[in-house]
């Protein structure tokens, strides 16, 4: 089709880069190949099924008729859920009126990020991280990326934020990360707010629109260890003016195609935010609104399947990383993040210039992920898919698809393939 018959926002539209490579395997695993795919964030079912309770809840409620429109903000009884859920777990003191449904988190986002942002205004996001890039687009905004690094877990810094805070309309955040599986430290989450509250005190005085956070906590359940979520308003009660956050089901009951999110925020925005799904028509359908408001309230239940779900991630998660602490004490420039959080392992595979058994030398990032699928049958996702520079050498790793064992062999097949490099 010719971009002249489309609108502008159509024509120049970023397709999702983890999309594409994930397409192109699954169509190699459709035709019989095995491949160990670890892109998509996403859980097989067989592997990880959503939480038997929920899904009786799910049944009962259908089986109960209710499956007529949903109120535009959810229904009460999932609203009321929320608020003692995200009160008890995360210390996020929000009312029924202060929280809104959605079908998933992405809805959620896009028509807040269309809220408090006009076009042509500047939205400030770290790089690599998820789909930023695409909301900014959608809304024809102006993208300002903030390449992390190593160094901090590929969290964004106050000093890497600082320089382009003054005309920016909106700042998104997100902890855990994706696609690091990083969290923001305390002190660090601290200096950013600090940072943004003053910013917006100097624009109350001349009147200026304020500086709004988005802050995506979809993983926020999902930490491992020593590590916790730190809950924003703890550290500067300020920001909850201007601040709205979202979460959901997805990631932490493994429920990404059951399409339940929720954000949670001021009055006034959350209004505005239901508005816009009234007109759009993203709501979760209202059996699945019912029964996760009644799991939730089963708070022993929850917990217990919290605890497996986690520790079975984790699991993966540590094989694959304690595999890579193998390959690097061979001499290869290989490394990872251990893991804190979310689903995902941070792999660096620095192996540009290296020569296959063949004669071929890998001469970019994309010869790597090349080699690695076709030597190696394994399926990653490089940083550049987030927004990071082109030419880095870090990979998503996700376990949602992968059961123990399986993990296992993957492990084996990655340090086979790449001790055959020369």
């Amino acid at each position: 089709m010719s971009n002249c018959i489309l609108s502008k926002t159509a024509a120049e539209l970023i397709p999702s880069g983890i999309r594409k490579i994930s397409d192109k395997v699954n169509e190699r695993i459709e035709k019989g190949e095995r491949i160990f795919n670890l892109t998509v964030g996403d859980f097989s079912p067989k592997v990880f099924p959503i939480p038997q309770g929920l899904k009786d809840e799910i049944k009962k409620a259908y089986d109960e008729d209710l499956t007529n429109y949903p109120p535009s903000n959810g229904v009460l009884v999932l609203r009321q859920a929320i608020s003692k859920y995200i009160k008890e777990r995360g210390g996020f003191d929000y009312g029924t009126d202060e929280i809104v449904i959605g079908s998933g988190a992405r809805p959620l986002s896009y028509t807040f990020f269309k809220a408090v942002v006009n076009p042509g205004e500047k939205i400030i996001y770290p790089a690599p991280s998820w789909n930023n890039n695409c909301y900014v687009q959608l809304i024809d905004a102006v993208p300002v990326p903030v390449l992390t690094k190593f160094e901090n877990n590929f969290v964004a810094t106050a000093e890497e934020i600082k320089p382009h805070i003054k005309d920016a309309a909106l700042i998104a955040m997100n902890s855990p990360l994706n696609p690091s599986g990083t969290v923001y430290t305390r002190e660090a989450l601290k200096e950013i707010l600090d940072l943004i509250v003053e910013e917006n005190k100097r624009r109350e005085k001349i009147n200026a629109k304020p500086l709004y956070i988005f802050y995506d906590m979809i993983y926020w359940i999902l930490v491992y260890g020593e590590t916790k979520h730190v809950n924003p308003l703890e550290l500067n009660p300020a920001i909850r003016d201007y601040t709205v956050f979202i979460d959901g089901i997805s990631k932490c009951m493994a429920a990404t195609g059951v399409r339940l999110g929720w954000a949670f925020g001021p009055k006034p925005l959350i209004a505005k935010i239901s508005a816009m799904l009234a007109h759009i028509g993203a709501w979760s359908p209202r059996p699945e609104q019912t029964a996760t408001g009644r799991f939730l309230n089963k708070t022993e239940e929850v917990d217990k399947y919290f605890e497996h779900f986690k520790k079975e991630l984790f699991g993966r998660m540590n094989i694959f990383y304690d595999g890579i602490m193998e390959i690097k004490k061979s001499g290869y420039d290989v490394d990872a993040i251990y893991p804190q959080a979310a689903m995902y392992l941070t792999v660096k595979l620095n192996l540009i210039g290296k020569k296959t058994e063949d004669g071929k030398t890998l001469k970019d990032v994309d010869d790597v992920l090349a080699y690695i699928l076709e030597e190696g049958k394994i399926a990653l996702v490089p940083f550049y898919a987030f927004g990071a520079d082109p030419k880095s050498p870090w990979f998503r790793l996700s376990v949602g698809t992968c059961g123990m064992e399986e993990a296992k062999a993957a492990v084996i097949m990655l340090k086979d393939t790449i001790e055959k490099l020369k």
